[in-house]
């Protein structure tokens, strides 16, 4: 298998290089040349395998022969011995919705089932070939605490995870600044996501600065990310369908970013008999309005909400989608691109919008309309919904046949529960006792300069003045 820029500025490059490379040394994001397709004979077959025998399946396709098959599974298995529940991403029921559980790895998000297993790749491929990496990610509250739990303590790999001042939940602060361990380095900048985003983005495509100092992504425009995502939507369809390929599922995202969405495209696009895709947004919208209208415009502002995960306006993988939507013509993504960067709005046809809305279906949900639906569910069924999940939740509606992806513990966002039912929700025992633990963390101002003066100086005495 072989992976193409989304700008087309690189030569094909392997599974491995493209893990390493995190984004395309031309700016874009890494895609596969080709999707696998799964016949219906093989979705059969997979529809009754564990997750761990499940995941190994459907990465094999994307990993091809660079990764023998024993090796691949043995990162699979350990990867996923950390979660909780023997099923690693089970689907359960609430007042009669479908509610596939991503909670149970270590940080209680479903950035877990990608960030394990990435942390555990990187691991093995620089013992393998050698050399160091310093991870460099932005996050919005989960995708920091996984990183950070996906490679502590281990050797050859430093980690710079940006989040945005006083914008993620406390629990979330706590999880990412009380890892003390001497390869994990948190930044809080005085800004918002999008604006953590932007440095990161800038660092990578500073290439003199990216290659001098080994950067390695983590966030979701690591190509590894999207792949270990998709598992759960086979996953998912196997134990709903018994196998059946004639029987359709749909699924409510709560989307931010892009990635988990885009990870059910790519299911789909290999042969999953996915029946919609709803993109459940919050206040931050931009994404339910290209949807409807064919319109990519950036709003005055970042709102604040219940559900911070989503409170973004930049949705990286979005360009991979693009690529896709304009069967791979990099000459168009790159003048899209350059309409946005240039006035905030890129616009696409209106036979391009017919295929989004036959791709997607979108719906944005209110702060009050998200505490209504953890009430509401919980008043039924006794069952607590995190302000993400229940996006999702109010997004679907009364569609029938829809799993709705609950992307974290309800402990998270207590504050949101607490506002909804009265009461918090029970922390699993990965969340106790945060708030009284010891934490490090540095503050920086929003700017690419304050955190590249900061990895070069933290670099440097790391490397003993040569980094």
């Amino acid at each position: 298998m072989h992976y193409l820029s989304t700008r087309g500025g690189i030569a094909p490059v392997g599974f491995t290089d493209a893990v390493m490379m995190g984004l395309a040394t031309d700016g874009g994001l890494l895609v596969p040349a080709d999707i696998p397709q799964i016949d219906t004979g093989t979705l059969r077959a997979w529809s009754g395998l564990r997750f761990q025998e499940l995941a190994l399946e459907v990465m094999t396709p994307f990993v091809g022969e660079e990764i023998p098959r024993a090796d691949l599974r043995a990162l699979i298995d350990a990867s996923y011995a950390t979660f909780s529940h023997p099923e690693v991403t089970p689907v359960v029921e609430a007042d009669g919705v479908r509610i596939l559980e991503l909670f149970h790895g270590p940080t209680a998000a479903f950035k877990d089932v990608a960030l394990q297993f990435l942390g555990n790749l990187f691991e093995s491929l620089l013992a393998r070939d050698g050399g160091s990496l310093n991870i460099v990610g932005a996050t919005s509250g989960d995708t920091g605490s996984a990183a950070i739990y996906g490679v502590r303590g281990k050797q050859r790999i430093q980690i710079f995870i940006l989040h945005p001042k006083g914008r993620v939940s406390p629990i979330q602060e706590r999880q990412m600044t009380t890892v003390l361990d001497a390869n994990v380095h948190n930044l809080a900048v005085r800004g918002t996501f999008d604006d953590a985003q932007n440095i990161v983005k800038a660092l990578f495509n500073d290439l003199p600065f990216k290659s001098a100092y080994r950067l390695g992504a983590v966030n979701s425009i690591n190509w590894a990310r999207i792949l270990a995502q998709t598992v759960y939507y086979f996953y998912a369809w196997g134990r709903i369908s018994g196998g059946d390929p004639a029987r359709r599922v749909s699924f409510a995202v709560p989307t931010g970013n892009f990635g988990d969405v885009f990870a059910g495209y790519l299911a789909k696009r290999m042969g999953l008999p996915i029946d919609r895709l709803i993109i459940a947004t919050n206040r931050n919208d931009i994404l339910t309005r290209f949807v409807h209208t064919g319109a990519y415009a950036v709003g005055d502002e970042v709102y604040q909400t219940l559900s911070p995960a989503m409170d973004i306006q930049i949705a990286s993988n979005f360009e991979r989608y693009l690529y896709f939507l304009h069967d791979g013509d990099t000459a168009r993504i790159r003048a899209l691109l350059a309409d946005l960067q240039a006035t905030g709005r890129l616009e696409i046809e209106p036979e391009r919008q017919a295929r989004v809305r036959s791709d997607f279906d979108a719906v944005a949900v209110s702060d009050p309309e998200t505490l209504e639906q953890i009430r509401a569910t919980h008043a039924a069924s006794g069952y607590i919904l995190c302000p993400h999940t229940a996006v999702g939740v109010r997004a679907a509606g009364d569609r029938d046949g829809v799993v709705c992806l609950a992307t974290a513990h309800p402990a998270k966002f207590n504050e949101a529960v607490t506002a909804a039912i009265g009461r918090e929700a029970a922390a699993p025992p990965s969340l106790r006792g945060l708030m009284e633990k010891e934490v490090r963390c540095a503050e920086l101002e929003a700017t690419v300069g304050a955190v590249k003066s900061h990895l070069e100086v933290t670099l440097g005495a790391l490397a003993g003045g040569d980094a």
